[in-house]
């Protein structure tokens, strides 16, 4: 039996995922601002909400984190992996990570939030 279940992996990955999605948002959203195009407004009202939504939904794990004693560290990281250490209920969980998975993970949750936002027009 694992010593931490899936449910809190899941907000552990989350916790590691959300810095670099509202990083990637942040920077886009810098990108419009400075870019030549006609109508840049909606397309920073779009990375707005979807920002809002990210730094909203991080500082909910991070406060979870925070009342059940869960902590990340970074650990080690090479071209194809990045390691990050888990630590919850006095167990350390060593977790190495394909780096194009954690890309393809942040990606899936950019997509996800940039939908929400622009459901919410």
């Amino acid at each position: 039996m694992p010593l931490i279940s899936r449910a809190e992996i899941a907000v552990f990955e989350k916790r590691v995922q959300l810095p670099m999605v509202l990083l990637i948002l942040e920077r886009d959203r810098e990108w419009v601002k400075k870019s030549p195009f006609k109508l840049k407004a909606p397309y920073v009202e779009l990375l707005d909400r979807a920002i809002e939504q990210v730094r909203g939904d991080l500082a909910e794990i991070i406060e979870l984190m925070r009342a059940n004693g869960m902590k990340v560290r970074r650990g080690s990281k090479d071209d194809n992996f990045s390691e990050y250490v888990f630590c919850y209920g006095g167990y350390e969980d060593h977790r190495r990570y394909l780096n194009i998975r954690l890309k393809n993970a942040v990606e899936d949750q950019l997509r996800l939030y940039l939908t929400t936002a622009a459901q919410a027009f």
